[in-house]
Parts: structure tokens; sequence; C-alpha cells
């Protein structure tokens, strides 16, 4: 601008602030830059919380180092079992017991021989793929066993107690029913003699026969003599003797050489007196000398 002499004066003014400054109010800057901050640690986060999801596991836990697969085979059922190599024995049943139900008390693990429970399946060298033995039974399965088998215990107990007696057998009852023999020795009940020097005699065989027993302790045999013949048993060969008092003759008693391996090899003597029963029994099974 011009003065009245001519001078020229220059006038400053101040420069208009820019729009955006002007409408911007005091600290927005600052308060942008937390946002931005505040939504880059947002991220950071869930980026971190993706790499955590990206490793959680879905029952095989690989974070305890080497894993090693199994064929773990009870009951004939096969069951695939994934788990760390350096897992104990104890370990394994309690994984087998998830798999099977079968508690770990009740299992016998087996890899080349028992599995100890103390050990690692690294120390005993179990190797991928391996098949593991399982044995044992549920406490479920063990109660059906026994049961039944309590019950048929009982039963069969039940059917002796009721088993007729030898002497009421129809094929000991047709010699029975004979009655006693006029010429046997005489009983004396309630006592225990031993073996005469004499044969016993006087007595019946299964086909009603008389026959006699004479004991050869020197020869160590047991000669059964009928009136047709004289069989000389040794004793050794005779596998049993089982006797039982004739009912309203208890004084004398029924008794059978068993002369092989079965019962039906069973020599019947009838009319046996009582007070040397015990003594036939020890002798042919060697348990007296008469020396």
């Amino acid at each position: 601008m011009a003065t009245q002499d001519g001078s020229q004066v220059t006038m400053q003014t101040d420069p208009k602030p820019k729009e955006e400054e002007a409408d911007t109010p005091l600290g927005a800057t600052t308060e942008k830059g937390d946002s931005e901050s505040a939504s880059d640690a947002g991220n950071a986060a869930g980026n971190a919380a993706t790499q955590d999801c990206s490793g959680i596991s879905n029952g095989d836990d690989n974070s305890e180092g080497e894993m090693v697969d199994l064929k773990i085979i009870w009951n004939k059922i096969k069951y695939d079992l994934r788990i760390p190599l350096d897992s104990t024995g104890a370990k394994l049943k309690e994984r087998i017991h998830s798999l099977t139900g079968l508690p770990p008390a009740m299992q016998k693990v087996m890899y080349k021989g028992l599995v100890p429970e103390d050990k690692t399946l690294r120390e005993i060298k179990v190797t991928g793929g391996a098949k593991i033995m399982v044995v044992g039974s549920t406490i479920n399965d063990v109660l059906a066993v026994s049961t039944p088998k309590e019950v048929m215990q009982q039963e069969v107990k039940a059917e002796e107690n009721k088993k007729e007696p030898l002497c009421r057998q129809k094929q000991h009852r047709k010699v029975l029913d004979k009655g006693k023999p006029e010429d046997v020795m005489p009983a004396i009940k309630g006592t225990k003699e031993r073996l005469p020097t004499v044969p016993l005699s006087g007595m019946y065989n299964k086909s009603g026969g008389k026959v006699r027993l004479t004991f050869k302790l020197e020869q160590d045999q047991l000669w059964i003599g009928t009136k047709e013949r004289t069989e000389k048993v040794p004793m050794g060969s005779i596998k049993n003797v089982v006797s039982e008092p004739i009912e309203e003759h208890e004084d004398y008693h029924m008794m059978a050489f068993q002369l092989g391996p079965t019962e039906a090899s069973q020599y019947w003597v009838y009319w046996v007196p009582t007070q040397f029963v015990d003594a036939i029994k020890d002798t042919v099974l060697g348990k007296w000398q008469y020396f």
C-alpha cells in the first residue's frame, strides 16, 4: 500500500488456517493414533488365537513327544491306539480302559511278555504297528460266568445227596436179593481187624456165584477164586477199592476192585465182613504191610 509521502508499506496478514485443521478438534490426531494401535493389537491377538486353535489336539497329544501307533487286541477285537512312546505301562492300561471298558486292575497287557507298569513303551522297545495283546474280563463278565458255576456246583451237590445208594441199584439188587449166604464169615460191626490168615470166603460175585479172596502178601497178589477158576491179580494193578454198607445188614459191605482204567472194569464182591474192609483197602492200595 502507498503512503501519502509515496513510501510503500507492506502489510502482513496471518495465513488462513487450513479448513481441515480448523475443523479438527485438539487432540484428534492422538486419538486416531491410539485407535490404529488398538486395531493393530486386536489383529495381532486374533492371529495369535488362530495360531493357538490350529494346535489344539484331537485326542492324540503330540506335545508329549514321539507318538507310536499300536494295535490293541482284546477279546478277538482289534483297536487302533496312538499314544506317546514315552508313556508308561500304567498309562497304556488307562488308554486301553478308555477303549474297551476293561478296568486296569483286571488287565494283563502283553508285548513280548507282560508289560511292566513302571516302564515306558520306549524302554521295552515297542515299535510302530506293534500288536499289544490284552487278557482280562470285565466285572459283568466275571459275574455272568461265576453265578451259573456256583449254581451248577450246588445242583451237582444236591444230586449227589439224592444219589441212590449202591445197594438199591438194580444191577446190585439182583445179587443182594438172594440174601446173606449161609456160609459167609461172621461180621463184627464197629471193629477193625487185620486180615485173617485164611481166605475170606462165602461171598458172592456180580453173577451171584461164590467167591473167595486170598491175599498173597509175599507175592503182592490178590487171588480172586471162583468155582471155575482163580485169577491172580497184582495188587499194584488195582486202581481203586470202593465199598458201601448193605442196608439193613450194615455189618456187611459190598466192595469193588477196579482192575482197569475205568469203573467198567470193577470186580464186585458182596457180603464182605465189615471188620476187614479197612484192612483190605489198605493192603491192596499199599498202605499197610503184614509181614
